[in-house]
């Protein structure tokens, strides 16, 4: 039996995001604590293909820093449990406000879609979107729908298969920061590279560094020194 894919679904706030997880999963669904937290996290199953998606509703946050667990609990999901995709839901009339959080996402991870929620609402404001614009520029996928009447949701499910089996490449956007952000960034990550390896994005991880995230560096650590320790013990089953 293979291993069900995996795809986290990440949004502010009243974004509709866990309507769409409801929507989507039915009561082919459960909550669970994550661990050592407590904070909740709803899972649940779709199929699609013959293949088997199992979806994770991470909390609703503004931010994927360290100012609270539920943002340490869904950035390090994203991070270090390092979903197939990750969706990031936007409210369509509140798409200023909402990107902040999707731009972080982008630099945390490559395989991203970004599912602009409550079209219908944007509609009914007068408020057009070009999804195709937005894919361009962000180098990711833009869907537009609307989670509580079910519509885009063929389309959502295609495309997450398509980044899975390779037929589209994620190429998120990397934000640009000052001259001075950067020339730190090209000191320090080659540091960070060495330590992280592929696992986690080198730059990424500098920029939360210079930011003073202690917190994340903790983490990191402890991440590392448990993988140690698994490989030790699979070496010394080995060879007994």
């Amino acid at each position: 039996m293979t291993n069900p894919i995996r795809i986290a679904l990440a949004g502010n706030p009243n974004t509709g995001k866990t309507t769409l997880f409801n929507a989507l999963t039915g009561l082919r669904q459960h909550t669970g604590n994550w661990a050592g937290k407590t904070v909740s996290l709803a899972e649940g199953n779709v199929q699609f293909k013959g293949k088997t998606y199992h979806f994770i509703d991470l909390p609703g946050t503004y931010s994927l820093f360290s100012n609270s667990t539920d943002e340490e609990v869904a950035r390090n999901y994203i991070v270090f449990e390092r979903p197939d995709v990750t969706l990031v839901v936007l409210d369509a009339t509140s798409l200023e406000r909402n990107f902040n959080l999707a731009l972080q996402i982008l630099e945390m991870t490559r395989n991203v879609i970004v599912c602009i929620n409550l079209i219908d609402e944007a509609e009914k404001k007068g408020i057009k979107i070009n999804e195709r614009l937005l894919t361009n520029r962000l180098g990711v996928p833009v869907i537009k729908l609307s989670a509580r009447n079910k519509v885009g949701f063929d389309l959502l499910l295609d495309t997450i298969e398509r980044i899975v089996n390779g037929a589209i490449e994620c190429n998120p956007t990397q934000m640009t920061y000052s001259d001075e952000i950067e020339e730190q960034i090209k000191k320090i990550e080659p540091y960070i590279r060495e330590m992280v390896g592929d696992r986690l994005s080198s730059r990424w991880v500098s920029l939360r560094l210079l930011d003073g995230d202690e917190r994340l560096l903790d983490e990191i650590k402890n991440r590392l020194q448990l993988e140690e320790v698994k490989k030790t013990n699979e070496y010394r089953t080995a060879i007994l």
